[in-house]
């Protein structure tokens, strides 16, 4: 009987030829229509791949969620990916240049959802026997938060001995991310009082000044050494040059690394205060996804995954990383948790998003090996 490694290996080019046919099946979060286009093409190569059908979670707005069984058990293993993507229909094209594939999603993270099919095909003509059933969910909004997911995520997350998720590998060194940041999004309305520039102008109360001492405020509660970033991103106010701005308003990102960051960063900006008499500030938001925090049970996970790849005979790393995913979730449910386990590449929502060929296999006999051992 081959290997995990060889029978993968061997197929590298099929695995290609599948990543390619999803890829061309593009799928903006945005487009419900074009995102259940691709859904359809996943469930095709998992009906061809493991004789599976999916359960189709209908959503009125996003792109249908897909839910699938493999094995049978009463513990089980959770693999999620989501097959949206930031691009628009026609901004990408698929391509290949040397050892790399190119197209939007390609990267983050279709690749992964087909190294992770993969796997499971891999396991399946070997007769490989697993210890638990895997359910494999594939969600359609991941790129907007989540927002339709999460609840069918949490739910699975916690019926799971463990989660994986083949979002892609940290770019360039193929590391695993056993940490992530958490991510929060706040609005801050200011209203103050509109009057002439000019005949007017000591009736009036800047919003637009108001704003500007609010951004300095903001930015301070940054800490590196904590992990903790908060970036006023978007700053707009006022309607013309001679009118005193009477509105403003700021679209705030904030990125943290522990729970505690959170409650500190979100008490200062749910408590903000004007800095000019007359000011009204409103601020609307909040934490959208938990940090996914280094754990025992996430460093066990990955040492049994640097296991896997010892006798593959590559070596892994882990890092933190500031982006979230829905590995966020299910961390915060105490849930062990491993992440990057898909792709090679790099890229991510960039016009050079692309994997690295001849890793496809490699990492998917990684996820196939490191099944059998949970």
């Amino acid at each position: 009987m081959p290997s995990i490694q060889s029978y993968l290996k061997e197929r590298e080019h099929l695995i290609l030829s599948d990543l390619e046919r999803v890829v061309r099946a593009e799928s903006p979060t945005h487009d419900k229509a074009a995102v259940d286009r691709c859904g359809e093409v996943f469930q095709e190569l998992f009906r061809q791949h493991l004789g599976l059908s999916a359960e189709v979670i209908p959503m009125e707005k996003t792109g249908n969620h897909l839910r699938y069984q493999y094995g049978d058990g009463s513990e089980q293993i959770l693999i999620m990916g989501h097959i949206d993507t930031v691009w628009d229909i026609g901004r990408l094209r698929y391509r290949l240049e040397g050892n790399k594939a190119y197209g939007p999603g390609i990267f983050d993270m279709k690749g992964g959802i087909i190294q992770a099919l993969w796997a499971l095909k891999a396991c399946k003509d070997l007769g490989i026997a697993l210890n638990k059933k895997v359910v494999f969910l594939l969600t359609s909004d991941e790129e907007t938060g989540s927002d339709t997911s999460r609840s069918l995520i949490e739910e699975e997350a916690a019926r799971s001995a463990a989660a994986l998720v083949p979002e892609p590998a940290v770019a360039v060194s193929g590391a695993l991310k056993t940490a992530r940041k958490g991510v929060g999004q706040f609005t801050m309305t200011i209203t103050g009082k509109a009057a002439h520039a000019g005949n007017h102008h000591e009736d009036g109360i800047s919003a637009v000044e108001e704003m500007a001492h609010q951004i300095l405020n903001l930015h301070a509660l940054t800490d590196y050494a904590k992990g903790t970033t908060v970036n006023v991103g978007i700053a707009s106010g006022g309607s013309r040059s001679n009118v005193v701005a009477e509105q403003a308003r700021l679209d705030i990102d904030v990125r943290i690394s522990s729970m505690a960051e959170a409650e500190r960063v979100q008490a200062a900006i749910n408590g903000a205060k004007p800095k000019l008499p007359g000011i009204k500030l409103e601020t609307d938001g909040g934490l959208n996804r938990p940090p996914m925090e280094r754990t025992v049970q996430t460093a066990r996970l990955f040492a049994l995954a640097n296991q896997c790849a010892d006798e593959l005979g590559f070596t892994l790393t882990e890092a933190s990383v500031g982006g979230g995913s829905d590995g966020n979730f299910t961390a915060a449910l105490g849930i062990p948790t491993l992440d990057g386990l898909g792709a090679v590449g790099d890229g991510p929502h960039a016009e050079y998003e692309h994997v690295v060929i001849d890793h496809l296999a490699q990492r998917s006999a990684l996820l196939a090996l490191l099944l059998t051992k949970i």
